[in-house]
């Protein structure tokens, strides 16, 4: 057999027998609202880890972490800097939410706005919003997936037949297994993915450069100044570097589908752990950058989408295609996992609370099981025909989504740190506010003194939150359900009792 056909096997054989593990890890689960969308709020500690890496260690992590690397260098370690912080305030946030979401029996991330404020309107926004960035973020995971089949196929072929083919597959898997059957399959994909990297990452640099200090001595010595952060106010400069690791740290855990891996805990304490465990996967993330730094010394001249390319077409040059075959597999399940969370996560909010809340539409359990898997193709669908319809690199569309999705983080926060003040109409106002600024300035790539757009549009939602709070009546005491009124629940000793 030639190349193609071998490489191309292998990842189909990989990503169907993942499918097939998992479905049959969940076949004799009954699938109520629960158990589909949260996972019957049942996950320990090594499964829900599982999960967690499942969903946040993408096609990004695989593709973008390189091609920054590959174009720009020493900018692309902001990555290594937003996961330790988006984990240290994960370590007191999710617990919180989680709380929340037991003692009031919350389904989605809207749930959480609705109760917590008292405002079946809030929720409702924050559904349509939450589902409007699920479908350009999914894009990015079919984006990653285009390349990495492109390549296993040596170019020979267009991959974009084969990516609609292996979407649609994925969504039937969703369709059936819901968030059980997701964190079963993570846990096939984050072995793979961790074997792929720690190849990128070590054997490339030790086969062509003899190290990976001898691979950063080359680069000192041809191209110093991709190990230097640009000065001041420049794009991918100092400023903009700190204001990105800030942002996506703030929203790391904003996420519609990070709600649902959060309720899927079986305590705080669950939670807790994954944040003090979840970083050892940041050392994997920096073998990634040095991927990209080996590939920019040995396939030079890669230019816009395709540096997202740069690892892999040395894989594809100077190793054997079953080897090629093997890493686009592990790369083609960290497109494929997350995307299966983020569908059902887009599903499930609209089903919840635009469906069941504002039109009573699937309001029994059965009902409204069978339309969040109904709606999860429809996500598939619409995902499809935004990629389908714009291209941009991994790295712009993942920043894309973070200025978007941070802009909740205010509404979650202040129902824990300003609880007697924080009205829903600010909440709002600050949301549209905040995403109003953000989201065209990072369309167009303006970063106004050098500060990443999304923490403007951050600054503006904070004072409309606060303004429009102070200005509007507050919520009465016993306003909100129970769990609101407690103000340890952001505390670490919240949940020892759990």
């Amino acid at each position: 057999m030639s190349g193609s056909p071998v490489a191309l096997a292998i990842v189909a054989a990989v990503v169907l027998g993942t499918i097939v593990f998992a479905l049959l890890a969940v076949r004799r689960v009954k699938m109520d609202p629960a158990q589909y969308i949260v996972g019957g709020r049942s996950f320990g500690t090594i499964f829900l880890w599982v999960l967690l890496a499942g969903e946040i260690y993408t096609t990004f992590t695989f593709l973008g972490i390189a091609g920054l690397s590959y174009s720009g260098g020493a900018p692309a370690f902001y990555v290594l800097a937003y996961g330790a912080c988006g984990y240290a305030i994960s370590y007191f946030v999710t617990p919180a939410i989680w709380r929340v979401g037991k003692e009031c029996n919350l389904l989605t991330g809207p749930d959480f706005f609705e109760t917590r404020y008292n405002s079946r309107a809030l929720g409702t926004a924050t559904a349509i919003l939450y589902f409007l960035m699920v479908v350009p973020y999914v894009a990015l995971q079919l984006s990653g997936l285009q390349i990495l089949l492109r390549i296993a196929g040596y170019g020979a072929y267009d991959a974009t037949a084969s990516v609609c083919i292996a979407f649609l597959v994925l969504a039937l898997f969703v369709f059936t297994a819901g968030l059980r059957g997701t964190a079963w399959a993570s846990v096939v994909k984050d072995v793979l993915v961790l074997g792929a990297v720690a190849f990128a990452g070590i054997a490339i640099p030790m086969r062509f450069f003899g190290s990976p200090s001898a691979m950063f001595d080359r680069v000192a010595a041809t191209h110093p100044q991709m190990l230097v952060l640009p000065t001041g106010t420049v794009f991918h400069g100092t400023i903009w570097f700190v204001s990105t690791v800030l942002l996506s740290g703030i929203g790391w855990s904003m996420g519609p589908h990070s709600f649902s891996a959060t309720y899927s805990a079986r305590s705080g304490d669950s939670l807790r752990r994954n944040a003090m465990l979840l970083p050892l996967y940041q050392a994997f993330v920096a073998l990634m950058i040095f991927a990209g730094l080996s590939a920019a010394m040995i396939v030079p001249g890669l230019k816009g989408t395709a540096v997202d390319q740069s690892f892999l077409l040395v894989v594809q040059h100077y190793y054997p295609s079953w080897i090629l075959g093997l890493v686009v597999a592990a790369g083609a399940l960290a497109a494929l996992i997350p995307a299966s969370a983020l569908l059902l996560a887009g599903a499930a909010v609209i089903t919840k609370n635009v469906a069941g809340d504002v039109f009573g539409i699937a309001t029994g359990d059965a009902a409204r099981t069978l339309m969040t898997r109904v709606l999860v193709l429809v996500v598939a669908l619409l995902a499809l025909g935004f990629w389908l319809t714009g291209q941009r690199t991994v790295v712009e569309m993942l920043l894309l989504y973070y200025n978007g999705i941070t802009q909740f983080a205010p509404g979650v926060f202040a129902t824990f740190l300003w609880r007697r003040r924080a009205t829903a109409l600010g909440v709002g106002a600050g949301i549209a506010a905040g995403l109003a600024v953000a989201i065209p300035l990072a369309a167009l790539n303006i970063t106004p003194w050098g500060i990443n757009a999304g923490l403007v549009g951050l600054g503006a939602n904070v004072a409309t939150l606060v303004i429009l709070s102070l200005v509007t009546r507050p919520p009465r005491e016993g306003e909100h359900r129970s769990a609101s009124a407690d103000p340890a629940l952001i505390s670490p000793s919240a949940s020892r009792a759990e």
